[in-house]
């Protein structure tokens, strides 16, 4: 664990009323209100769930849910912006909600990778990542800070980039969409690291993702139930570059795949113990945020509901639950997680493990 990882992790509450005064001396309000010492069950069930939601405002009912503690995070998609002065009012209200609640800061998430993925269109990088691949690594950096600066301008403090995949060949669908930094894992991680250190320079957190690696697939599994069956050593050769970026000290959250990895597990990444526990934090040596990719496209492509899938997420130890479908969809996995937590299905000790985790990066905003 970083000295700056296990400050956070030791103090959180203090972290928090540290933070929140620094802005206040500074001139403006505190982000949220610090938490209750001993959290609720919606709290720690809520503070897991990143929704989406429809339109350019934020609805009264979606701020009813902030205020209660029941979401705590939104990921921000193309159908959700329309302008700089219409992003910063968004997020400023999306904020305004948790903090009128007594919530932590609330998580505001978009897909700022560049290239094909770039949901806010005014805002760098205004490269695709294979571009900046093929640039001096310190192009990668000034990208991460100018997207970082950016994304803090309007509002949104996590960006889900970079893309630490490696791809193998012109077949892997990453490599055909431009959006890994080169087929070389050497060159991705430094690139990888590069751009989210940008990013971090302006209080913007990076989530590398798709771990263990979609660079062999040749679908995305947004589109189809993927197998990756390549070997354990294969795939470990691939985990450069997040060895890269935690031996570097920075400080990212690390996206989990909904693909299978025969090789780790015979369940999918973002539901396996073997891959979360056992591969990310034992033998890597994670000690942040870990987020699902979408479940409720996995759910899609395996002909069942997201909250079954969010069930064996969270028991398998994933922190965030991603949740990009209906308004319906995300109440129902809030619904199924208050549950399983207050009939013990999901133990108190990993609850309370992932609620510290996501409050330590909450305290970091």
């Amino acid at each position: 664990m970083t000295v700056r990882r296990a400050a956070a992790a030791a103090a959180l509450c203090g972290a928090l009323i540290v933070a929140g005064a620094a802005q206040a001396r500074a001139g403006g309000p505190p982000h949220g209100s610090v938490p209750a010492a001993t959290p609720t069950l919606t709290q720690l069930v809520g503070q897991r769930l990143v929704v989406a939601f429809k339109g350019t405002t934020a609805s009264r009912s979606l701020r009813a849910r902030i205020r209660a503690g029941q979401i705590g995070g939104v990921i921000l998609f193309g159908s959700n912006i329309a302008s700089p002065s219409q992003l910063k009012a968004l997020t400023a209200r999306l904020q305004l909600a948790a903090h009128n609640g007594g919530q932590p800061p609330l998580l505001i998430t978009t897909d700022q990778e560049g290239g094909l993925v770039k949901r806010i269109p005014w805002a760098p990088p205004n490269h695709s990542a294979q571009q900046l691949g093929q640039l001096p690594t310190a192009q990668s950096h000034t990208a991460g800070s100018l997207t970082g600066a950016a994304l803090r301008a309007d509002g949104v403090n996590i960006d889900l980039a970079p893309v630490a995949d490696v791809p193998t060949g012109p077949t892997d669908f990453i490599e055909q969409q431009h959006r890994a930094f080169s087929t070389s894992r050497f060159i991705v991680a430094k690139d990888a690291s590069a751009f989210a250190d940008g990013l971090e320079g302006h209080k913007v957190w990076p989530t590398l993702k798709h771990f263990p690696g979609l660079g062999r697939a040749t679908v995305s599994t947004d589109d189809a139930l993927v197998h990756i069956t390549a070997t354990a050593q294969q795939l470990g050769r691939a985990w450069l570059p997040y060895r890269v970026a935690f031996r570097q000290n920075l400080d990212p959250l690390v996206m989990l795949s909904t693909a299978v990895y025969p090789a780790l597990d015979r369940r999918a990444a973002a539901w396996s113990p073997a891959v979360i526990k056992g591969v990310l934090r034992k033998r890597l040596g994670f000690t942040g945020v870990t987020i699902t990719d979408s479940l409720d496209a996995a759910a899609h492509v395996r002909h069942t509901t997201d909250p079954p899938l969010a069930l064996k997420s969270a028991a398998a130890g994933s922190d965030l639950i991603l949740i990009t479908g209906s308004r319906a969809s995300s109440q129902a996995v809030f619904k199924a997680l208050l549950a399983a937590a207050g009939n013990g299905t999901l133990p108190m000790g990993g609850l309370n493990k992932s609620y510290a985790r996501i409050l330590a990066l909450k305290a970091r905003l």
